[in-house]
């Protein structure tokens, strides 16, 4: 089925149900997905992390009522799940600007509504990149890593911004040179892993060892699985590899013949061949069958 057509109807339950708790599990299982690749691929396709984009259909609804009707404002707040009136008042003016009072009494119907996303739309939808080549495909045996692990999260694109900075405390803590048996030392691995439903994903950065390790301290061990990847070479800034993983989710997977199997993500930076953050040169994997 495709994929578009997959999240459109997780976004039809979303509507019917904008009303009711919401749980990402039952959300992600309308597109058969898993919840973690599902908010991955929403998030790269629309721009907003599937949590974003309830909140803000909720308080665009709320508003609807709240110009449209005499409902009180506590009864439109538990309508559409807030506990409070506060809450909800918190919520109404951190998005449009305005209390709900104010826009009711105001009756200004000029707020910046946030409409019901059709990803339908969305299949011939292209991410601005500089460069972006074929994607090869690579047969990978188990590649053994020792590394550090850190943690972040996918909503509102909060990994985006701390990775970086990842590597930078991999470096300066020197991480890499508690690491024994290295096999490919300069490029080491950042690894997407132990994803969770809320978003919770572990990211670690480590070296390509020829076995595991004993004496780990506050490094770990972690083993890649063998499987057939599609590799995606970048040659630009930070930002430009940021956006390759755009792509990848955004346009090339949904328009793709694949379908991203179970595993982790990861990347390999050319250390001695970059010079960040402009210069960067690394390689991409995502696990297909």
């Amino acid at each position: 089925m495709d994929y578009f057509v997959r999240i459109q109807g997780a976004i039809d339950y979303i509507e019917d149900n904008l009303s009711e708790d919401l749980n990402i599990n039952d959300i992600s299982s309308k597109a058969f997905f898993s919840s973690f690749y599902f908010q991955r691929l929403f998030q790269a396709m629309s721009g907003y992390s599937v949590q974003e984009y309830i909140r803000k259909r909720r308080l665009t609804e709320a508003a609807s009522k709240l110009g449209n009707t005499d409902n009180t404002i506590l009864n439109i707040a538990l309508d559409f799940s807030y506990g409070s009136q506060e809450a909800f008042t918190r919520a109404f003016k951190n998005c449009f600007g305005l209390t709900p009072a104010k826009y009711r009494k105001e009756n200004s119907h000029n707020l910046e509504m946030f409409s019901r996303i059709n990803f339908l739309n969305f299949a011939n939808q292209k991410f601005e990149l500089v460069e972006i080549n074929k994607p090869e495909i690579r047969l990978l045996d188990s590649i053994y890593i020792v590394g550090y692990e850190y943690k972040t999260n996918l909503n509102e694109g909060k990994y985006f911004e701390e990775i970086p900075g990842f590597y930078d405390d991999f470096g300066k803590n020197e991480y890499y040179m508690r690491i024994e048996n290295k096999l490919k030392p300069g490029f080491p691995h950042g690894i997407t892993c132990n994803y969770c439903d809320n978003g919770d994903f572990s990211f670690i950065i480590g070296e390509h060892v020829e076995k595991f390790q004993r004496n780990l301290f506050d490094l770990i061990n972690f083993e890649i699985p063998a499987s057939r990847y599609a590799v995606f070479k970048v040659n630009g800034s930070v930002d430009q590899s940021q956006k390759t993983w755009q792509y990848i989710y955004g346009t090339w997977l949904p328009n793709s013949s694949y379908d991203r199997t179970e595993g982790a993500d990861f990347e390999i930076i050319d250390v001695l061949g970059s010079i960040y953050p402009n210069q960067m040169k690394s390689e991409i994997y995502i696990p297909i069958v």
